[in-house]
């Protein structure tokens, strides 16, 4: 019970912290960019948090249990990503804008816009799902709960956490959850190793793919796991919300800097974590090699410093993907189409009805899909061939047309639900179809219709 107490207690904190910034919210701006007010160090923080979860701490673990090193492959198409935003970040925050589609209807028009914000509920409201299931997962490894019990309670935490006070609320705490985070798996690292019997016992234990570049998979299969995460990265909603939500350009760029040796830092220590527990557990679930490692292997003082941490992240990240697609449905199609008079007052009040709404609609969506990794790919894939390639085009193409943009947005996101409902015809991995029809869409038929105006791209360059 000592376990379930240090988290419950730790989640109450977190709502508190919530509740007191909640005070701190008078305008769309202060719920959705945090008054574009962030410094750096916080910016590294929230971007860390935001981008390690239960992707990640079940997900990718569960990858390295089966693969070992090569499900490095499911992290450095991040890394690769994380490299290109650099480039695009301090441009992002000169934008100042609220959400993607505000960039896709300002580089294309307001179909693309539509388009996009539909991509993105989707996608995102099935990544706040799988946090709901992780969180489920945690609670009923560590203290018995039934994992249906674990998952309600998630949700309920994660949505009261969302609606009391949007960005500010996530972007503080998350600075103190990715630094719990980090130091919990440096210190426990250590000690798990020691009961592994050391490195070499555990080199000596598992098959020798383990240790491989690409283990038993194929490049492609390899590819399979790097593109939707690159995909899905390069154009991610949460990670341009931060940008808009920094102080100016210089601290968009220099905070993408800490983030990427942060996050570089981290996913391969999760990676080594789970090839070690790997090695002690060898009969479990592959994606409760993390918790299992935590919770049976090592020292209840460290275990409840690092299980606190892993279920602060993945409360982190949902709550982070929940206000996404609540901006969304405000800032892009309720004020944009249906009441562009909206008082500032009832935007925020509005804002947090549909925090309820869609975190509701997340639940609903657990039982979708048996494992976290099929369902971060699936929405990895749906956001990252949908929007994308688009995204990119606005700031790096100046030839890209606003029905070109269309195109490409469209039939990425109908392929990827098409290509799953066939169940991946002839075994070929829903991202390979998806991607080559959108970028295929956005380049074709951008050089085949006029080139667009020059105050289109301008303010992209």
């Amino acid at each position: 019970m000592i376990y379930f107490w240090a988290i419950l207690i730790y989640l109450l904190i977190l709502i508190g912290v919530g509740a007191i910034r909640s005070g701190e919210v008078k305008t769309q701006t202060d719920f959705m960019v945090a008054g574009r007010k962030l410094s750096a160090p916080v910016l590294v923080g929230t971007l860390l948090a935001t981008w390690i979860g239960s992707g990640s701490i079940i997900g990718g673990a569960g990858l390295s249990y089966r693969k070992g090193f090569s499900a490095l492959w499911f992290d450095a198409g991040v890394w690769v990503a994380i490299i290109v935003l650099y480039f695009i970040a301090g441009r992002a925050r000169r934008f100042a804008q609220f959400t993607v589609p505000d960039i896709l209807e300002a580089r294309y028009n307001k179909y693309a816009r539509i388009l996009g914000a539909l991509t993105t509920i989707i996608a995102y409201t099935a990544i706040v799902s799988y946090q709901f299931k992780a969180g489920g997962m945690v609670l009923n490894m560590v203290t018995g709960m039934p994992t249906d019990q674990g998952i309600i309670l998630t949700a309920v935490f994660v949505i009261a956490y969302t609606a009391l006070a949007g960005m500010f609320s996530v972007a503080y705490t998350d600075v103190v959850n990715g630094v719990v985070l980090l130091l919990g798996f440096i210190i426990a690292f250590p000690f798990l190793l020691k009961l592994a019997g050391g490195w070499g016992n555990v080199v000596h234990t598992l098959p020798p793919d383990r240790f491989q570049v690409l283990g038993s998979m194929t490049i492609w299969e390899a590819l399979s796991y790097s593109l939707p995460t690159m995909l899905l990265l390069l154009g991610e909603s949460n990670m341009y919300q931060r940008f808009f939500s920094a102080r100016d350009e210089k601290t968009a760029r220099v905070s993408v800097i800490g983030w990427i040796s942060s996050t570089v830092f981290v996913e391969t220590l999760i990676v080594v974590f789970a090839i070690v527990g790997s090695s002690i557990f060898l009969d479990i679930n592959p994606e409760t090699v993390i918790l299992h490692s935590v919770r049976h292997g090592l020292s209840p003082t460290i275990g409840i410093i690092l299980l606190m941490a892993i279920v602060a992240v993945i409360v982190s990240t949902a709550d982070s993907f929940l206000l996404v697609p609540s901006t969304n449905i405000m800032r892009d199609i309720y004020q944009r189409f249906l009441n562009p008079n909206v008082s500032q007052k009832k935007m925020v009040l509005y804002s947090r009805l549909v925090v309820i709404v869609l975190g509701i609609i997340a639940f609903i969506q657990v039982k979708f899909f048996t494992t976290v990794l099929a369902m971060a790919l699936y929405a990895y894939t749906m956001y990252g061939v949908g929007i994308t390639p688009a995204t990119l085009a606005a700031f790096f193409w100046k030839r890209a047309t606003p029905i070109g943009g269309v195109c490409s947005i469209a039939s990425g996101m109908v392929t990827t639900i098409v290509w799953e409902l066939l169940k991946q015809p002839f075994g070929i991995p829903t991202v390979y179809p998806a991607l080559i029809l959108s970028v295929l869409s956005l380049v074709i038929i951008s050089l085949l219709t006029p080139k667009p105006e020059e105050e289109k791209w301008r303010p992209f360059f």
